[in-house]
C-alpha cells in the first residue's frame, strides 16, 4: 500500500533528514586511516541517543539476514556494498567506505547513504563514486508529478549504463515514511514510461549502487554483508525524495564537507 505524505507530514520528514544528512556527513569527516569501524558505529550511537532519535536498524531482522542487526549504521568496505555489519576493522589508506544509515524522529523516517574515499583515492573509485552520485541526481530530477517510477529506475540505469557499469535489480530503492520500507519498490534500472504515477505526497528513497565489473552479489557467513560475487570494488548514494507540486525535494541533503565536523553538531543542535 502506498501512503501519499501531507505538506505538514513531509516537513517531519525533512527534520529526521536533516539531522541523517548531517550524522553522515560526520561520520564520512571521521573515516580516517586507522578508525576502527566501531568507533564509527558507536559515534553514530551517540548521536542518535543525544537527539533522542531511533535508529531503524537496531533489531530490523528481515528475511535475508541472519537474526536481528544489532547496529545504528551499515559499514561496507572495498567490494561490501550493502547491509555491511560494523565489526572491528581498521581503515586502511585507499579503502572505498560505504555508509547507510536510517533514522525515525517522532515516528518520521529518512534513510541516506555517503560514500567515502579514505585517504589517498585511486582514480577507478571516485569515478565509481561519481557514477551513483551521478545516477542519483538524475534519478532526482525526473522524480516529478506526471513522472512514473519507471522514469526513476531508467535514469539510473541510463547513467549506470554511459559509465560501463552493470547493474543489479534485486536490491534498489523504496518507499518509506512512517517505517523504513513501505510500497513502492524502486529498481536501479527499468523502463521509461511504467509503473506507479508519481504524485504529490509520495516519498521514497532513491538508491543507486554498481559493483565495478559485476551484477551478481554475495553475502558474508555473517549473513548480512553483501558483496560483489567477483571482488570488484562497489558504492552506493541514497536520498530520501519527497514528490511536491513543485518537484522534487531531497530530505536528506548533507552539509559540504568543509564545513566541519564542530560546526555541523552546532547546526544540527540549532534544528532540536
Amino acid at each position: 500500500m502506498i501512503e501519499l505524505k501531507s505538506p505538514d507530514q513531509i516537513e517531519c520528514m525533512r527534520v529526521t533528514g536533516q539531522f541523517l544528512g548531517r550524522l553522515l556527513a560526520e561520520l564520512g569527516d571521521l573515516a580516517a586511516v586507522g578508525v576502527d569501524l566501531m568507533d564509527l558505529e558507536h559515534h553514530a550511537r551517540r548521536r542518535i541517543k543525544e537527539r533522542g532519535a531511533e535508529s531503524c536498524y537496531w533489531d530490523y531482522s528481515p528475511s535475508f539476514g541472519r537474526g536481528p542487526f544489532r547496529n545504528v549504521v551499515c559499514l561496507s568496505v572495498n567490494d561490501a556494498v550493502l547491509h555491511g555489519l560494523p565489526h572491528s576493522y581498521k581503515l586502511r589508506d585507499g579503502d572505498l567506505l560505504s555508509m547507510d544509515m536510517a533514522v525515525s524522529i517522532d515516528g518520521w523516517v529518512a534513510d541516506s547513504a555517503y560514500s567515502v574515499i579514505v585517504g589517498t583515492p585511486a582514480e577507478e573509485d571516485l569515478r565509481l563514486i561519481q557514477a551513483t552520485e551521478a545516477a542519483l541526481e538524475a534519478a532526482i530530477k525526473v522524480a516529478r508529478p506526471g513522472n512514473r517510477l519507471g522514469d526513476v529506475s531508467a535514469a539510473i540505469g541510463a547513467v549506470a549504463s554511459d559509465y560501463g557499469y552493470p547493474v543489479n535489480l534485486e536490491f534498489g530503492g523504496h518507499g518509506l515514511g512512517r517505517t523504513m520500507h513501505e510500497d513502492p519498490h524502486i529498481p536501479n534500472d527499468g523502463r521509461p514510461g511504467r509503473g506507479f504515477k508519481l504524485r504529490p505526497g509520495l516519498t521514497i528513497a532513491i538508491e543507486p549502487w554498481f559493483a565495478r565489473t559485476t551484477n551478481k552479489i554475495v553475502y558474508d557467513p555473517d549473513g548480512w554483508t553483501i558483496r560483489s560475487a567477483d571482488g570488484s570494488r562497489t558504492a552506493h548514494s541514497e536520498h530520501t525524495v519527497a514528490i511536491t507540486e513543485n518537484g522534487p525535494l531531497v530530505l536528506t541533503g548533507r552539509p559540504q564537507r568543509d564545513e566541519g565536523l564542530e560546526g555541523r553538531r552546532e547546526s544540527s543542535a540549532t534544528e532540536r
